[in-house]
């Protein structure tokens, strides 16, 4: 008599199994009991039993139990003993793991058996039904057998609430084939004859014919030339055969990679997620009559081999080798999908060929349209590991990515040349590695480039009239420039164009953008410049200059009238004095170090009208820049050159300043 916890042997197990298990389970035992019969004619027969609850109209009932008739040995008494226990080694050289029974009440609440066998002089029928506590086999009963023959009939009833099953017979099936499909195509082996069916006979399939019968075209086998590989494990190497299947009208099923042991399907793993271009299905034409119609269709690549079956797990839902690295045993799971998925490129290796190029096409046309700076990296960097349908995010994302990984390989390879002790062991790499430090340097110009020229575009159209026929105001064109309120301790170098102005800008220690001087109410000018030149850059010295800038709206002239308040030439005199006279200070606290040669420069930005010009010449005495889209004036008793420039201008030197590099990149 058993004494086993089978509850919490049941909760036990292992994630990686499914409701179709225990139909396997329960099918193979049949096959093996019919090989031990030696039964040239053995057949399996399974019942699908629906629930007579009503559905929705015109939908299947749920699937509740199933019945498997087989014409096998029958539970003798060497039978009845190995399932009555645990871990039996009764079917060992056949794989068997002496646990499969417990897979069946994980999915189903009850498991019977109703068996007939030889026992000496006659037939003899046993029935019982699988424990749920501490014996495996309660119920027991043995009595003589009216039958003529041997077999058995094993009941799964009630499936558990929580697990589902598919409803229709077709894809109930195919979903068994897939699973035992080795049985069916294993080189001088015959399958059984295995049948499922609907209980009222409404419906009856043959799964052999799936593989065998030209008829049902639901799955079909791809010769490839090469379909064996080996890898070397911490012992010795081992050999693995891959056999490839299109399966025709997949649903929702994407191509996978099936480990095999002792012909039962162990894992399931997606192809897509070693060679992307599987992710979709294929199609291929077919012939009927006078019509061409396409079919869809995925790949599986089954693989066999002594390794996989020598570490299949107890519960037949994974493997004793680890899914990454394996240590131990020396070869993982995914080595072994990895050149298997090889294999099965060559079935579809034209439409998997097809399929990349259109990948690489997408990229490289992304880069020509939107990221120019990574043209010289596409053509070096691997894209076939890039999933397919990318949006533009994605890609770029990927390639900033593989821009990371390549500067790290760069600042590797610099710090190991920098160790190096000889003069000849730098000279030897010196030029190869300054090639990848200017590579990767030129993608970061290229973007740079481009997006000025981005700016540039924005910054043209922001002097147009917009739908209501005005022109942009004041600040629209300021935060192009420059963000308002804002100053270089909140804004990165990054985040402004002040090069739009003038490219010396960009070198500065501090920036005070629309902000008050001296903080409360105090005046503002639109921008303030502290300017550091790089190499005196740091320190608030009084050799160095300082810079402020106004702005003002496209087209706009009423500031030179005599009752106008902002006489943008004024304030920027006043914001000199004041600077000049110590009034004000730098974010740290300190006075803005003048002296009486600190050079001052202004800058009036606006559009030239004929008032404004008027304006310049007979009452501020400029005088104009030989272009005329600006003017100048020198003030030698404060130290301020002051120019006032057009719009127009400003965007006319910044697009000459920059056309070289845009002609350059082509944009």
């Amino acid at each position: 008599m058993s004494s086993v916890n089978i509850r919490r042997a049941v909760e036990n197990i292992k994630t990686g199994t499914t409701v179709y298990a225990p139909l396997v389970e329960v099918m193979i035992n049949g096959i093996q009991a019919i090989e031990s019969k030696n039964n040239k004619n053995g057949e399996i027969t399974i019942i699908v039993e629906r629930s007579n609850q009503l559905e929705i109209a015109g939908s299947l009932p749920t699937v509740k139990n199933f019945e498997m008739i087989d014409n096998g040995v029958g539970f003798t008494d060497e039978n009845r003993e190995s399932f009555d226990t645990l871990y039996s080694d009764y079917k060992i050289k056949d794989g068997g793991k002496g646990f499969g029974r417990f897979i069946c009440l994980k999915y189903f609440e009850n498991f019977s058996v109703d068996s007939v066998y030889e026992d000496g002089d006659g037939l003899k029928r046993r029935t019982f039904t699988m424990g749920k506590h501490n014996e495996i086999i309660v119920n027991e009963k043995i009595e003589p057998s009216e039958l003529t023959h041997t077999g058995s009939k094993i009941q799964l009833t009630s499936v558990k609430n929580g697990k589902s099953i598919d409803k229709t017979l077709k894809i109930i099936a195919k979903s068994i084939v897939e699973k035992i499909l080795p049985y069916f195509i294993t080189q001088d082996y015959a399958c059984p004859k295995i049948i499922i069916t609907e209980k009222d006979d409404s419906e009856s399939i043959v799964l052999n014919n799936y593989v065998n019968n030209e008829i049902s075209d639901a799955i079909r086998e791809v010769k490839v030339s090469e379909n064996t590989f080996s890898l070397q494990g911490n012992t010795s190497e081992h050999e693995f055969t891959v056999r490839v299947f299109k399966f025709f009208s997949p649903k929702q099923q994407k191509s996978k990679i099936s480990l095999v042991a002792h012909k039962r399907e162990v894992t399931s793993t997606a192809m897509h997620h070693y060679i992307p271009e599987f992710i979709d299905e294929f199609y291929e034409k077919k012939t009927s009559g006078n019509n061409n119609r396409e079919r869809n269709y995925i790949v599986k690549a089954y693989v066999f081999g002594d390794y996989l079956d020598s570490n299949v797990s107890l519960e037949r839902g994974g493997f004793e080798f680890q899914k990454n690295n394996d240590l131990i045993l020396g070869i993982s799971q995914s080595e072994i999908e990895q050149a298997a998925v090889s294999i099965a490129k060559k079935a579809v290796g034209d439409d998997i060929t097809t399929r990349q190029e259109k990948k690489k096409e997408r990229v490289k046309s992304y880069v020509e349209e939107y990221a120019p700076w990574h043209r010289e990296m596409i053509e070096a960097i691997d894209l076939s590991n890039m999933p397919c349908n990318l949006s533009n995010e994605d890609i770029e994302s990927k390639l900033q990515n593989e821009k990371y990984k390549q500067e790290v390989v760069i600042k590797q390879e610099v710090n190991q040349l920098l160790s190096e002790s000889s003069v000849e062991g730098i000279k030897k790499n010196i030029t190869k590695i300054v090639k990848k430090i200017s590579g990767n340097s030129k993608n970061d110009l290229i973007h740079y480039i481009a997006l000025r020229r981005n700016v540039l575009d924005i910054f043209k159209r922001s002097f147009e009239l917009d739908t209501n026929g005005k022109y942009s105001s004041e600040g629209v064109v300021h935060d192009i420039i420059f963000p308002r309120k804002s100053d270089t301790e909140t804004t990165s170098f990054e985040d402004h164009n002040l090069w739009i102005i003038d490219e010396r800008l960009n070198f500065t220690n501090y920036i005070s953008s629309d902000l008050p001087l001296n903080g409360g109410n105090s005046e503002r000018p639109d921008l303030l410049v502290y300017d550091q030149r790089v190499v005196f850059r740091g320190d608030n010295e009084a050799s160095n200059p300082v810079t402020i800038f106004e702005f003002k709206k496209p087209q706009r002239d009423d500031f030179v009238n005599p009752s106008s308040s902002e006489d943008p030439v004024q304030q920027i005199i006043r914001y000199v004095n004041s600077i000049r006279e110590g009034k004000y200070k730098t974010p740290q606290g300190r006075k803005i170090l003048v002296s009486d040669n600190t050079p001052f420069y202004g800058y009036v930005i606006c559009d030239l009208t004929a008032k404004v010009e008027k304006w310049l010449d007979k009452e501020k005495d400029f005088k104009p820049m030989p272009d005329r889209l600006g003017w100048f004036r020198w003030r030698e008793n404060i130290n301020l050159y002051i120019e006032v420039l057009s719009w127009d201008k400003v965007l006319q030197d910044a697009t000459m300043r920059n056309k070289i590099f845009f002609y350059k990149l082509g944009i």
